[in-house]
């Protein structure tokens, strides 16, 4: 520190001699730095990338002649002869209708930007579903004719996914599974086991699913809402 001191007091240039040696001002040789604080932040830059039909899998969300499809199945297919392809079946998100096509490999497909949101389902109006935004307490409604047969499992409290292209809600998203609680079923039978048959039990919701014999009124089952299936006994 004293070094330093005696640098910026100096009125000499480093032009000038030496001082002498009985002078109680030196200067240092030493070169100073300022410490510089560097960002742990790294710069970002616009990703440049094309989709084409061979990065197509399962749950891609494509747009087609100006309508969002989402991809159930896919092939990628090499015949013998002849350009490679890839086959796919298709399901409308505004529709909810299901087509089969194929494009050409290595083709440039348009992506459907579509947005994902949790809400809670709090209640139906009449021809309508309410969804609640729990952060902003705001209200998305769904009509009836555009929530399909998902409602046979849908409960009031639970959290969905709608989907967002455009800007308006184009499909939602149940979770996988689901409890549910069983409202008239035939009553089990002495012996009864996970290993026997099933039987027809309606749910709270309405919906009929195949159960177990061993599986009574009142009891709480877990639920597939992809396939319907019993999954297992609360």
């Amino acid at each position: 520190m004293a070094s330093m001191m005696a640098f910026k007091l100096s009125p000499f240039s480093s032009s000038v001699p030496p001082t002498p040696a009985h002078s109680s001002i030196s200067f240092s040789s030493k070169k100073f730095f300022l410490p510089m604080k560097l960002s742990s932040r790294r710069p970002t830059f616009p990703r440049i990338y094309a989709f084409s039909s061979n990065d197509i899998k399962v749950g891609s969300n494509i747009e087609v002649d100006g309508t969002p499809w989402k991809v159930i199945e896919f092939l990628h297919v090499k015949p013998g002869k002849g350009a490679a392809y890839v086959r796919t079946t298709l399901r409308n998100h505004l529709t909810g209708n299901s087509v089969e096509k194929t494009f050409r490999a290595g083709s440039k497909i348009e992506q459907a930007e579509i947005s994902k949101e949790t809400k809670q389902f709090t209640y139906k109006d009449g021809p309508q579903y309410v969804f609640m935004d729990l952060t902003s307490y705001e209200e998305v409604r769904l009509n009836e004719s555009d929530m399909g047969d998902k409602t046979k499992w849908l409960k009031e409290g639970m959290d969905c996914i709608l989907l967002f292209w455009k800007g308006k809600v184009i499909d939602f998203e149940l979770p996988i599974q689901v409890k549910v609680t069983v409202v008239e079923v035939d009553p089990g039978l002495k012996g009864d086991t996970a290993q026997g048959g099933t039987k027809p039990a309606t749910v709270e919701t309405g919906a009929v699913v195949n159960v177990p014999l061993f599986v009574e009124r009142g009891q709480v089952i877990v639920v597939d809402t992809r396939t319907g299936q019993y999954v297992s006994r609360v």
